[in-house]
């Protein structure tokens, strides 16, 4: 078996790509797409482009760029913070501080097809918010600069202010990778959940028909966010946002939220019916159609008279339920009682106006942050624990997910998550992202927190520990993993548009190993994991049988394979000797750390790669 190169770089969309290789391999020469020959092979399918021609869609100024941005590798990593979570050896639960851009690329291959649900309350673009510039076109210490790994002289965040001529377009541009990398992310009936206001509601509805179809739009939620009118709002008072809701696919089957006693107040059993509980049902035809208006005949020979527009099903299907005892005379037999049976009732349908204390005010939300922080206030409008949770109350039959939240603010999907399993018992993954953006500077200096994330972090830890306390006997997940977006411990190449030899031989000299000089064992350990596609909660156990070298076994319960690492400069004949490999498993070292006769040798023993 040959031995394999590690590639720090992954895309989604190189899996794309080999799909269309399988299906019009014709089209590819030399592993680049020959455009002639996939015009061709998509015949009638193709859609003409001529000169000035017209076609319906939303369109902004810099919308190639922002498509572009996304299939831009990505220059980081994520590297563990033990200590700063919160049972971490145990928890599944992961906390990410850095720009979610990032971050979303660095998933791509871990979490492809396995995320859920993904909630986010992204910025509304009010004019004072503040937009991710995501600009990739810099070298190492510019991108550490605009990511805040240097100093505060470059901040990544630039104001999107009213005056500007592109204030829509900004924002869309920013928005529109975060979204087509989400999408990757999400299984085949995996939802997707968006806060927003009246600013960008229509132009996000447009972009989301663009990316996730039309025909998975599945509603436009209001969430009435406040009980007060504001009297100070020049036109109207604004009190609800807006809860766009798309499912991924087709795959998708129904969403429902459990019954509850007042959902069923109105079935009762007054006929002893063994089937049990039912309520009468309506048996008019919602619209008039001739051939629905028939008398029917009663037992005792009478006739009931059809509704003005007729009856909801046709005479033979009204027999079927007059056998079936589905449908019933009254005494008098005046009239038809159709039966809606409590049993056949699988949740309840949800209404798309979310009003009260049900569903949450932003009032809860800060009541909720108040009661673990001394009364303290640190949003002007944070969500409450209870709208996530009803959200998570959509898909009530299952238990057993990730929920992915790339803007997590002050860290309400979180803390929602661990109250909903501790309900049902669920066990539900959270997967948080959070950039460590500056706080509101007008906030009192005891506050001790400089960025959202530290607050969300602080949250966590504070929930964590109270629920901890209050239900000792529960064996649920209450804890999380950190991780921190970091740079990569991987060189990042640059081309070299020079005409000076000697310029051009010394960037070879460098780079004649792949890794950055000041790589740390442990962060190289971890990109790995990333690279090969392992999960951020995979277990990691030291070997001890191999006596000479560090060997690490790296296992994830969604990979049915295992990695083998050693990252000793020295791999020993006795390591290379009793190194066991099943067909599927991995073993990677170092390239330096291996002879030209032990690769031959290992090439014996299974799938190489080396670093």
């Amino acid at each position: 078996m040959p031995i394999e190169k590690i590639r720090p770089a992954f895309h989604f969309t190189e899996e794309r790509v080999e799909q269309l290789k399988q299906i019009v391999p014709e089209a590819f020469a030399d592993g680049k797409i020959n455009w002639e020959s996939l015009q061709e092979a998509l015949g009638e399918f193709l859609e003409e482009a001529e000169p000035g021609a017209e076609h319906f869609g939303l369109f902004w100024p810099g919308k190639k760029a922002a498509r572009k941005i996304a299939s831009i590798p990505s220059k980081g990593t994520l590297i563990p913070s033990p200590g700063e979570g919160v049972d971490e050896e145990n928890s599944r639960n992961i906390f990410i501080e850095g720009e979610n851009l990032e971050v979303l690329k660095l998933l791509q291959k871990s979490y492809a097809n396995r995320i859920k649900m993904i909630y986010i309350d992204p910025p509304y673009n009010t004019g004072n918010d503040f937009i991710y510039d995501d600009n990739f076109t810099e070298n190492k210490d510019e991108y550490l600069k605009r990511t805040g790994q240097l100093d505060e002289d470059a901040n990544p965040l630039t104001a999107n202010r009213k005056s500007d001529g592109r204030f829509h377009s900004k924002w869309l541009s920013m928005m529109d990778p975060r979204l087509r990398l989400s999408r990757n992310l999400m299984c085949d009936d995996g939802l997707i959940f968006i806060n927003i206001d009246h600013n960008e509601n229509y132009h996000l509805r447009a972009l989301m028909n663009e990316i996730f179809g039309e025909e998975n739009f599945l509603a436009d939620v209001i969430w009435k966010h406040t009980m007060q009118s504001k009297n100070d709002e020049r036109f109207f008072s604004r009190q609800y946002n807006n809860l766009l809701i798309y499912s991924k696919s087709f795959e998708l089957q129904r969403l429902r939220f459990p019954r509850t006693d007042e959902n069923n107040k109105n079935y009762s059993n007054p006929d002893n019916d063994p089937k049990g509980f039912w309520r009468s049902g309506d048996v008019r035809s919602p619209n008039f159609r001739k051939t629905l208006r028939y008398y029917i005949k009663t037992p005792s020979g009478k006739k009931i008279a059809p509704p003005e527009k007729g009856w909801r099903w046709s005479e033979e299907e009204v027999l079927k339920k007059v056998s079936t005892g589905e449908i019933i005379f009254s005494e008098d037999e005046s009239k038809i009682v159709r039966k809606i049976y409590l049993a056949d009732q699988e949740g309840r349908t949800p209404e798309n106006v979310w009003i009260g204390d049900e569903y949450g005010t932003t009032r809860i939300a800060n009541a909720e942050l108040k009661e673990l922080f001394d009364g303290e206030v640190f949003f002007d409008t944070p969500k409450p624990t209870s709208l996530i949770m009803k959200i998570i109350d959509l898909l009530f039959e299952e238990k057993d997910y990730i929920i992915m939240d790339f803007f997590a603010g002050s860290g309400t999907t979180g803390h929602a998550v661990y109250k909903k399993n501790l309900m049902d018992n669920g066990k539900r993954q959270f997967i948080c992202v959070q950039l460590d953006e500056k706080v509101n500077e007008k906030l009192p200096e005891k506050t001790r927190f400089k960025t959202i994330s530290s607050f969300s972090i602080q949250r966590l830890r504070k929930v964590c520990k109270k629920l901890t306390k209050e239900n000792k006997q529960a064996s649920i997940d209450i804890g999380f993993r950190l991780f921190k977006l970091e740079k990569s411990n991987f060189k990042s190449w640059g081309n070299y548009e020079g005409a000076n030899v000697n310029e051009l031989e010394n960037l070879f000299a460098e780079n004649t190993t792949p890794l950055i000089s000041d790589w740390v064992l442990k962060d190289l350990l971890n990109e790995i994991i990333l690279i090969e596609g392992f999960s951020l909660d995979s277990k990691s156990e030291l070997l001890q049988h191999y006596k000479k070298n560090e060997v690490t076994m790296i296992t994830s319960d969604f990979c049915e394979h295992k990695l083998l690492v050693c990252l000793d400069k020295i791999i020993y004949a006795d390591t290379i000797k009793s190194l066991q490999l099943n067909d599927e498993d991995i073993f990677i070292c170092l390239d330096s750390a291996i002879t030209d006769q032990d690769k031959i040798t290992l090439q014996d023993k299974g799938l190489i790669k080396t670093i």
